[in-house]
């Protein structure tokens, strides 16, 4: 039979809850693995190079299991089982009969290799292997065994035993039929598998990058402070927490190491760009929550710092609006409801204000290239009927205090807290947006994974309010196109170039077939 027989048909597919399921490795994220396959019913052995520490670790489930059983959320009786199943081991030959091994030890190539290879000498050949990497290569792991074909990676996000998200990554060398029994298995633990190439970042961790990318380019720029741009990438792009206040959870060295070994992996490719101020917030020693101070400080008695909101000011009684304002069309709406008089007029889908300055949705230019014209730019929201809060953007060489008054009190009329910040291009929300869609349509492209497990990743994953991908298609990816060409025209390195994936998509959306002209024009 075939692999995708195999797939197909289901043999091979998820190990029996009779089978005996092996956790290498007893620190947090390895208690978490076992706990879950112990909850799925699994007879589990704990196994840790250093002494005791796998009898630490089995103590230390239990007493989670305990807990559970105290909120509610497992029978008694389930708990007194799982316990009879949950066995310390004192050496690799305790683990002959493992139906699957995980290894969640420590990030380094040669440990792992080092690890598997002894394996390899006591379990049986078809006994499934898999890691728990964040940022080594399953195929540079892989290489060293006999049989590198029953090797994934089975990536659990922490706490595993909480978040459902699991990436099963296929090594060059990985068979399918080891890559789907792998997936049954997770599924059959209740968790939501994707599958995915051994790619840098596999899919979560490659993806989300320009979430802090964009935030700290921005913070670099003097755009906008930390707590400013948290504020609207919450009330406004609807992540659950902003950039800056994510990292500090995460701790700054973690989430820059990170950052560091996807930019490195694919060869300094300028998209995934370190940012030199968290270089610096690292170097100082303030790493976050874990050491009292990040960008925010932390500890009994701290304050955290308060986003810029703008004072109150008078909404105008009458505005003009373009006939296509896109994704930010329900505004119009909420603005009528305010009691404000609109007229819809031919145009490019702008807001005009009775100053005469002009009301666009950010597109990737800046207000000061607008000499003859007063240009406020305001950001994209997930949903503008729920946002609690809108930046805008204009420069004060060519925009009036009044028109930016009129801008500011417009928006407070339909219920929003206003947000000033600087004049850069591709604002906060639509930058960032933008680029998350463009590398997540790379990465599909290049066959990292699904759409639909991009985006099932990106959610669960790490929350994101939406998949980056129908994200896109909401906004329209011919606009997600024209954001990031004005962005590469104003930062020329090819960071903000849209990749192929994303162009495919805007010709397939718009039904253009992307041949050019004889002029070269498209």
């Amino acid at each position: 039979m075939t692999d995708t027989e195999a797939a197909a048909t289901g043999e091979n597919a998820a190990v029996g809850p009779d089978r005996t399921v092996v956790v290498v490795g007893t620190g947090t994220m390895g208690q978490g693995i076992a706990q879950v396959a112990l909850v799925a019913g699994h007879p589990v052995r704990l196994y840790d190079v250093l002494p005791g520490r796998a009898q630490e670790a089995s103590d230390a489930i239990a007493a989670r299991l305990d807990r559970l059983v105290a909120k509610g959320r497992l029978d008694p009786a389930a708990r007194d089982a799982a316990r009879e199943r949950l066995h310390p081991a004192a050496g690799l030959d305790e683990l002959a009969d493992a139906a699957l091994v995980v290894e969640a030890v420590l990030e380094r190539l040669d440990a792992k290799q080092e690890l598997f290879t002894a394996l390899e000498k006591i379990v049986a050949d078809d006994c499934l292997l898999a890691t728990n990497t964040s940022s080594l290569s399953v195929t540079a792991i892989a290489g060293a065994l006999r049989v590198p074909g029953r090797f994934v990676g089975l990536h659990f996000f922490n706490p595993a035993p909480l978040l459902p998200l699991v990436e099963v990554v296929s090594g060059f060398a990985t068979e399918e039929r080891a890559a789907v029994r792998a997936y049954a298995t997770a599924k059959a633990w209740g968790k939501t598998p994707v599958r995915c190439a051994d790619t840098p970042g596999f899919i979560v961790n490659r993806v989300a990058r320009p979430f802090y990318a964009e935030a700290l380019r921005t913070h670099e720029e003097r755009g906008a402070d930390p707590a400013t741009i948290d504020a609207v990438l919450r009330e406004s792009g609807g992540f659950r927490m902003g950039p800056f206040e994510l990292t500090d959870l995460i701790g700054q060295d973690v989430n820059e190491a990170v950052t560091r070994s996807v930019w490195e992996s694919f060869y300094q490719d300028p998209k995934f760009t370190p940012s030199l101020a968290q270089r610096r917030l690292v170097e100082s020693g303030r790493l976050g929550r874990k050491t009292g101070q990040g960008w925010f400080p932390y500890g009994e008695g701290a304050a955290l710092p308060e986003p810029h909101t703008a004072p109150p000011a008078e909404a105008p009684g009458e505005i003009t609006v373009g006939d296509d304002l896109g994704p930010a069309e329900p505004l119009v709406g909420l603005f009528e409801n305010a009691g404000i008089t609109v007229r819809r007029e031919p145009g490019d889908g702008c807001i005009g204000l009775p100053g005469g300055a002009l009301l666009c949705l950010a597109d990737g230019e800046t207000s000061l290239e607008y000499d003859e014209q007063e240009v406020i730019y305001f950001d994209l929201a997930l949903d503008y009927t729920r946002a609690t809060r809108v930046a805008l953007s204009a420069a004060a060489e060519t925009v009036s205090a009044r028109s930016l008054q009129e801008a500011i009190g417009l928006f407070q009329a339909a219920g929003k807290k206003v947000s000033v910040i600087g004049d850069v291009p591709g604002m906060i929300v639509a930058r960032t947006v933008a680029m998350l869609a463009d590398v997540a349509a790379d990465a599909v492209a290049r066959g990292v994974a699904s759409a639909e497990d991009v985006d099932i990743a990106m959610r669960l994953g790490v929350n994101y309010p939406a998949g980056p991908l129908e994200w896109g298609a909401e906004v329209g990816f011919r606009r997600i196109c024209e954001l990031l060409d004005a962005l590469h025209a104003r930062y020329p390195t090819g960071r903000y170039a849209p990749s192929p994936g994303t162009l495919r998509r805007r010709f397939a959306e718009s039904g253009e077939n992307g041949e050019h002209g004889e002029n070269g024009e498209s």
